[in-house]
């Protein structure tokens, strides 16, 4: 993986001792991004969450102190970390199985298989990783300070709830955008990392941009709406979930009075923290790939 389009499949099966150091980069890359860009993951949510500009979000963190700046960063760091860990090993292993059992000729192209695949890694994104992300929103939520002051509470809490609501709420659209956003990724990073090869560019340099482009351009800004409902209905602890439907449209006719610009408040700097995370994740495992 990530040798590009023209490479015969056959590379892809390596022995698992090959594999451990990608993962090690991986997870240590993720790692370093998420303490780097949790501040701006954080101004983000307030936008979300609150329908605030950038500079009432920063003000409110402002307000609250440099102590509460990192409250609620061990979720995402444990989710990224792992993510990054697993994330191209389990693309590989799927991509293995496909090309071993439906493939074994090279008649499907390589970026279709490489897309597939993305599609299992998504939905075993989901699956792990809902529940790091329900806790982390319930712990940035600032309306949670007082009833639930500690992680351990919040655990506490959710382990009460049955699954839908606690653990595993908003379950289905996380599962929509990971999918379709794992699809996405896998499929254009290996052609569009070739394509900037083509004009000139060294092999690090077009992983960087490849990585930066599709996660910003291809997958952020379509998938954002999903990434802000999801915010909304994982935020809150009290009382039913409203489900899928009858969140967007309390969230659409209610909190954005129908109005695309609210929706997108916050995407610029969504844009910025992808193209930083990725863009490194990215040229790394290349990097040790092409080894």
């Amino acid at each position: 993986m990530g040798r590009g389009p023209g490479h015969n499949h056959e590379d892809h099966r390596k022995n698992t001792m090959v594999w451990l150091p990608s993962f090690l980069h991986g997870g240590t890359s993720s790692l370093v991004s998420t303490l780097t860009t949790f501040p701006i993951y954080k101004i983000v949510f307030r936008q979300q969450l609150h329908s605030t500009v950038v500079s009432q979000a920063i003000g409110q963190l402002r307000k609250e102190g440099f102590l509460k700046l990192y409250r609620g960063v061990v979720p995402p760091l444990l989710m990224k970390t792992l993510n990054g860990t697993l994330l191209f090993g389990i693309h590989d292993t799927f991509l293995h199985c496909l090309s071993s059992i439906t493939n074994p000729c090279g008649v499907i192209h390589l970026p279709a298989l490489l897309a597939v695949a993305g599609l299992g890694t998504g939905m075993v994104e989901a699956l792990v990783f809902t529940p790091f992300e329900r806790v982390q929103n319930v712990l940035q939520n600032g309306g949670n300070d007082r009833s639930l002051p500690t992680l351990r509470s919040v655990l506490a809490r959710l382990g009460a709830e049955r699954l839908g609501l606690g653990y595993y709420r908003a379950f289905i659209p996380i599962l929509a955008r990971n999918t379709l956003g794992s699809c996405i990724y896998f499929g254009l990073k290996d052609p569009v990392s070739a394509a900037l090869r083509e004009k000139g560019l060294p092999p690090m340099a077009s992983s960087f941009l490849s990585g930066m482009i599709i996660s910003s351009m291809a997958i952020n800004l379509p998938l954002y709406p999903l990434s802000v409902l999801v915010v909304n209905m994982q935020a809150g602890v009290v009382g039913e979930a409203a489900g899928v439907r009858g969140s967007w449209k309390a969230l659409w006719e209610g909190q954005l009075k129908r109005s695309v610009p609210l929706l997108y408040r916050g995407g610029s700097l969504v844009i910025l923290r992808s193209c930083i995370s990725w863009g490194i994740t990215t040229a790394i495992y290349d990097r040790r790939s092409a080894h």
